[in-house]
């Protein structure tokens, strides 16, 4: 279902766009690819100079590796465009402060402690912070089951997914239709 049409005319000014690609590896970790991209639809004066209408603004990238257990073990940043070049593009060993954190755990509050502020770029620390639930489904059907039924792969587990969201909470429909064996029992 579309969002409604805009009550008025309007203008693209600005467009952000990420992505997040996960790739399995042949060692059994898996890497995360998260890329963020800034984009202004006219020509920009930044205080280090002009910047083209459609040339990024912010072109950045960020690698985790994670294992199953979904703990970083491997991280990465780098820049391809910036507005302070020599600067921003500097950043890019502060992510290897991200290995050791797990996605699952407090994965949102340890970045801000590590990577928040000064010690960090704000648009890759919150580029990392996608990468949880990006992950989350990456990992979803491939490494974690998320059937259910006779032919589940975990059957005395519940599946990973009932209770994280409003639509798969176990006292819902939604769990009542696809996920029968799950519902709660008041």
């Amino acid at each position: 279902m579309p969002l409604s049409t805009p009550v008025s005319r309007r203008a693209l000014r600005h467009s952000r766009v990420i992505d997040v690609q996960a790739y399995v590896r042949d060692d059994g970790l898996w890497d995360i690819d998260a890329h963020i991209t800034d984009i202004k639809s006219f020509d920009a004066n930044l205080a280090s100079g002009p910047r083209a209408a459609g040339a990024p603004l912010h072109d950045l990238h960020l690698r985790i590796t994670v294992d199953h257990a979904l703990t970083i073990v491997e991280a990465e940043a780098a820049s391809d465009a910036v507005p302070y070049p020599g600067f921003c593009d500097t950043i890019g060993p502060a992510y290897r402060a991200l290995i050791g954190l797990n996605l699952l755990k407090n994965f949102r509050r340890d970045l801000k402690q590590r990577l928040a502020g000064i010690a960090g770029c704000t648009h890759l620390t919150e580029l990392a912070q996608v990468l949880p639930t990006a992950t989350v489904q990456a990992f979803a059907g491939d490494v974690w089951s998320t059937r259910d039924g006779e032919n589940a792969d975990l059957p005395h587990e519940k599946p990973f997914q009932l209770d994280k969201c409003h639509a798969l909470r176990t006292d819902g429909g939604a769990v009542a239709r696809y996920y029968p064996r799950w519902v709660a029992k008041a």
